[in-house]
């Protein structure tokens, strides 16, 4: 079974999950809009992070999980990954950070 989590602790995983750099595009996966959700397995006592990626057939969940692992390391003890393909992502999804960080980047968004 999967709770909320609170105010506090959802912020703090926000917090170290924009360290987590999608490999192509050089932003956070936050900013981007790929993280969909965050909730906590009470059962297992672990972090559930609903996250999507830029294209289904995207090779490089292994980085992203490996990234976040690390992002994650003094903020919970036990997470996992539910990769989420609906609703489909889509640049609305970027956040205004994100936004402009693709801007800096020369990106027209």
């Amino acid at each position: 079974m999967t709770a909320t989590l609170t105010d506090e602790k959802y912020d703090e995983v926000t917090e170290a999950l924009k360290d987590v750099m999608d490999p192509e595009l050089g932003i956070n996966v936050v900013d981007l809009g790929l993280i969909y959700d965050l909730a906590w397995d009470d059962e297992n006592d672990a972090l559930v992070i609903h996250m999507t990626l830029t294209s289904a057939g995207c090779p490089l969940t292994d980085v992203l999980e490996d990234q976040t692992a690390q992002a994650l390391d003094n903020v919970v003890d036990r997470f996992r990954i539910n990769w989420v393909w609906m609703p489909p992502w889509g640049p609305e999804k970027i956040t205004d950070d994100g936004r402009d960080m693709m801007r800096a980047l020369g990106f027209a968004i």
